[in-house]
């Protein structure tokens, strides 16, 4: 098993929290993007988005985080990570959903605009950032996890962005119920930490 990756990436985070999790030995290739290395045919013939994380395992290929993780999940995880009943299964996916919406657009979009010069407007990445924030603390104020009272991927694929807030300057002070959370996730066997989030 390969994951081609990039070590700040909060996306690349999300599948390196899995695979930890799940105890699978893979090989890290970095795509430097820098170098346009995820512009390459050999890669893009891996990902035709030029995207990272890429997963190859055998001879199957799979690209996108979300994907990666509901992928990981059902192979490698029973019924633990993902269950395959339908109510339980859709409770864990709306939160993959806020994870590429909220969290994408909102809170790594600010990280990119403090860390990277993002061309995105600071109101609106900052808002929309809070308000999945205000989400998942309501959320989290009545449950330790986002789904099914237990750790999911609904809490890995959420996880890496929420934890990076602080690089788009957005404060965690209002959110207590999801730092708590944010606690519970570090304790977990297996966990990883990353650049900007640490151990």
């Amino acid at each position: 098993m390969k994951l081609y990756d990039r070590g700040p990436s909060g996306n690349c985070h999300k599948v390196r929290l899995l695979l930890s999790m799940l105890g699978l030995e893979y090989e890290k290739e970095s795509v430097d993007l820098g170098k346009e290395e995820n512009r390459r045919p050999e890669f893009l013939r891996l990902n035709p988005r030029g995207q990272v994380p890429t997963l190859t395992d055998g001879d199957v290929t799979v690209w996108d985080s979300q994907a990666i993780l509901v992928y990981l999940a059902r192979r490698y995880g029973g019924e633990e990570w993902l269950p395959t009943e339908a109510v339980a299964m859709a409770e864990v996916m709306q939160w993959l959903a806020m994870s590429e919406n909220e969290f994408l657009f909102g809170l790594a979009r600010a990280r990119q605009n403090k860390k990277m010069n993002g061309p995105w407007p600071w109101d609106l990445t900052s808002a929309l950032a809070r308000s999945g924030l205000a989400v998942i603390n309501d959320q989290l104020e009545e449950h330790d996890w986002l789904a099914l009272g237990r750790p999911t991927i609904a809490d890995l694929a959420c996880y890496p962005y929420v934890a990076l807030a602080h690089e788009g300057e957005i404060s965690l002070d209002d959110y207590p119920a999801v730092r708590a959370w944010m606690a519970r996730i570090r304790a977990l066997p297996g966990y990883v930490g990353m650049p900007g989030i640490g151990d």
